[in-house]
């Protein structure tokens, strides 16, 4: 078991490196706020982007930050709305907010908060599901990225509601459900330890009551990620292998500076990629297209990721001008589906039990529980 006096050291180092980069200020901000929600369980704030020619039954993108980061400063940077405007689709931005996480860093790692039917995943599904009905936006092409704690959470809403997307993009994330405490976060954040191949693939099919079709995933990893190993990336591609029912071996391959991985279904379609950047630390890799800004944990490597994924996705044109769209009805049946535990989007919200309270890395010293309690909050790790 993990001594105390290491998970405080983690949690510090972990403090000063997000102090080094206070959230984006003074950055255009083409973002509007959502104020439609009535029930929210995590606590979260939302905002939207709609470009002004959007076309009936659009697409919808939602964007998950890292730590530290807004709403407004993650779209700035990636360059979503700005490709919003050229491709067509609407933006939704869930943010995070200080009263749950003093760094600003979605709690991908509280079973609290992971769990259907509860918490931060509820209310962005509750969110998503106002979206599309105030804007007549297209059920089966609903798609979810994030960053880092953002990339993580994407990954639980991929596991959790896995009938609401049709895709994925998850950014120097970590597998859905491979930690459940802090100490174990930190493990895994290094590549340490984790569930073996088939249990990870077991979390996804426990998440939900859902049999497929699954969700299409893009993975994104710097090669030099000194803040989430970069061995996370096969993690995640192991977990959806899974449920789509892939073997180990991808059936296309790039390598280079940028390499990439390829699994494709019985129809030669592509369902998985691994993207792995040479050199590159940890973020959302940008440059190539004029899409974004340079700026923290938000790095020109000459590739974006946000015309990568969008291509992927099959919503964005690639270089030749041709598109990868899925079909509109893609599989994914209209909501409300079928859902575990009474969860649809018009059942009252109960609220789930506080977080993680039980858990002691050291145990049989008094006082224990509330210093890893003020460690964890002071870090931003703890609510």
């Amino acid at each position: 078991m993990r001594k105390l006096s290491d998970t405080v050291a983690r949690l510090q180092a972990l403090r000063a490196r997000h102090a080094a980069h206070a959230p984006d200020r003074g950055l255009p901000d083409r973002l509007s706020t959502w104020t439609g929600s009535d029930s929210d369980p995590g606590g979260l704030k939302a905002h939207f982007y709609l470009p002004k020619e959007l076309p009936d039954g659009a697409p919808l993108v939602v964007v998950l930050h890292g730590c530290t980061q807004s709403a407004a400063g993650y779209d700035h940077r990636s360059g979503w709305s700005q490709l919003a405007d050229r491709a067509g689709f609407a933006l939704l931005y869930p943010e995070q907010q200080r009263a749950n996480n003093p760094n600003l860093c979605f709690n991908w790692f509280l079973p609290a908060n992971t769990t259907r039917g509860s918490g931060e995943v509820r209310s962005i599904r509750r969110m998503i599901e106002e979206m599309v009905s105030a804007h007549g936006l297209d059920r089966g092409r609903i798609f979810v990225t994030g960053l880092s704690a953002g990339g993580a959470m994407a990954a639980a809403m991929l596991a959790t509601y896995p009938e609401v997307f049709a895709g994925g993009a998850i950014i120097a994330g970590i597998p859905y459900g491979s930690a459940t405490t802090v100490p174990e976060a930190f493990d895994r954040m290094r590549g340490h330890g984790g569930p073996p191949g088939p249990e990870l693939q077991a979390l996804v099919r426990r998440a939900s009551v859902h049999s497929g079709p699954w969700p299409r995933i893009s993975i994104w990893h710097g090669s030099a990620d000194g803040t989430v190993a970069p061995s996370n990336a096969e993690a995640i591609a192991t977990q959806w292998r899974g449920v789509h029912e892939l073997d180990g071996a991808p059936e296309r391959s790039q390598v280079g500076r940028h390499s990439r991985q390829v699994w494709t279904d019985g129809a030669g379609e592509p369902v998985i990629e691994i993207n792995l950047v040479g050199g590159m630390g940890h973020g959302t890799p940008l440059g190539g297209d004029g899409l974004g800004a340079p700026g923290p944990y938000m790095l020109d490597v000459g590739i974006s990721s946000t015309q990568e994924i969008a291509r992927f996705w099959g919503i964005a044109e690639t270089e030749t001008g041709a598109s990868e769209r899925l079909p509109r009805d893609a599989g994914h049946p209209p909501y409300p589906a079928p859902a575990p535990h009474g969860d649809t989007a018009d059942t009252p919200w109960s609220g789930p039990r506080a977080p993680g309270r039980s858990a002691r890395p050291d145990s049989g010293s008094p006082g224990v529980g509330k210093i890893i309690e003020d460690a964890l909050r002071a870090a931003g790790l703890m609510r």
